[in-house]
């Protein structure tokens, strides 16, 4: 009876001791479970919290505030002045052109240029943008840049409403295009790049503000900017068009109601005459190559003496046209022409640094003399 008792109290136990073992493997899972769940739950919190970055708020130099992808790598110019901008920043990213590339452009920034679309503008005189191919593009976001003129808040969210594709503005000012590629950097995730084209324009406009300033503006030189292929427009001092022209020289040409278009102002030749300046440039396309030759210039003091130039247009205009970052390579060009004792470096030295460091082409010597032929003292 005392066996038999034995026998079952081990039992017993055997018993008890694999229940408490099935329990401790059951509180095990569970807590396992348990765990897995709340791994699964931060899982679901961060897709949340990814996807609620896949948006970020941008406010624009209008102060207008756009929702935007959080990684843009698609993007489109509103016209030619952002174009030219967005080249020089990120043409990698562009999904088409304001205007259909000329020869120059495919040089200095790829033939691959030929082959995106090409939209049109969306603001100013020719508005003629081409809603369909744009969409067809698909862009994250269209870019306008330049001035911040009045009423282009309203403009900006017309078209953004009219596309439903998000449209930001970046101001661009000759006395810090700096600012602008700092703000592109950031819009495109390109901070390095953006950082490397502000220090440059910052550093060229400050240079020149410095030098100017030592210079009394009884000494500076009295200067036309002649365009037209007639050779009788100007640009009016004090006009948006005129800056670099204005910042480095006396521009004679003092008129009223002067026009702010790329053209300039029509005047005369008896005008000019009358003004008499030491110094023309002439816009490429006008009267460089024959002025020399023409009589009716006789007795102009510039041509007389030999003293006339032509500002490069390649890839565009060194001066003003578009008025925008090409105006950083202007404002090099001109002062080191009209001023070249105040500065270590030569026109030479500056427009190899600008085209390698803004459109990424490095000229050759031949390239470079051909580019500044008539941009330079005559021998």
């Amino acid at each position: 009876m005392s066996m038999t008792t034995k026998k079952d109290a081990s039992r017993l136990l055997a018993i008890i001791a694999a229940l408490a073992l099935c329990l401790g493997l059951a509180f095990a899972v569970t807590g396992c479970s348990s765990g897995g769940e709340s791994s699964g739950g931060d899982a679901e919190q961060k897709t949340a919290a990814e996807a609620t970055a896949e948006t970020v708020e941008f406010t624009d130099d209008l102060g207008r505030t756009v929702e935007l992808p959080a990684k843009i790598e698609r993007i489109a110019p509103s016209g030619s002045t952002a174009n030219q901008v967005l080249l020089t920043m990120a043409p990698d990213l562009m999904v088409g052109l304001a205007t259909d590339p000329s020869e120059a452009e495919l040089k200095y920034f790829g033939e691959e240029l030929a082959d995106l679309p090409v939209f049109g503008a969306a603001f100013g005189g020719k508005g003629d943008i081409n809603r369909e191919a744009l969409a067809a593009a698909e862009p994250q976001v269209i870019i306008d840049t330049g001035e911040a003129k009045e009423g282009l808040e309203e403009d900006m969210d017309t078209l953004q409403e009219q596309l439903g594709i998000p449209v930001v503005f970046v101001e661009c000012a000759i006395s810090d295009y700096g600012a602008a590629y700092e703000t592109l950097g950031k819009l495109l995730g390109m901070e390095e790049r953006g950082n490397e084209l502000a220090a440059y324009c910052r550093n060229a406009y400050d240079e020149v503000q410095d030098v100017m300033a030592s210079i009394p503006e009884e000494e500076r030189a009295n200067l036309l900017y002649i365009l037209g292929e007639d050779g009788t427009n100007v640009l009016g001092k004090g006009v948006f068009q005129a800056q670099v022209v204005d910042m480095c020289a006396d521009n004679l040409a003092v008129m009223d109601n002067a026009s702010n278009q790329g053209q300039g102002s029509e005047t005369s030749l008896e005008q000019i005459a009358l003004w008499n300046p030491d110094i023309i440039v002439f816009a490429s396309g006008s009267i460089y190559d024959t002025v020399a030759d023409d009589p009716a210039w006789d007795g102009i003091a510039a041509i007389d003496n030999g003293n006339y130039y032509e500002a490069p247009g390649t890839p565009y205009n060194w001066l003003n046209y578009p008025p925008t970052v090409n105006q950083v390579m202007g404002m090099q060009w001109l002062p080191r022409l009209l001023y070249p004792d105040k500065f270590d470096d030569s026109i030479a030295d500056v427009t190899k640094s600008y085209y390698s460091t803004f459109y990424g082409y490095d000229l050759s010597d031949e390239e470079l003399d051909e580019l500044i032929a008539n941009a330079v003292p005559k021998a």
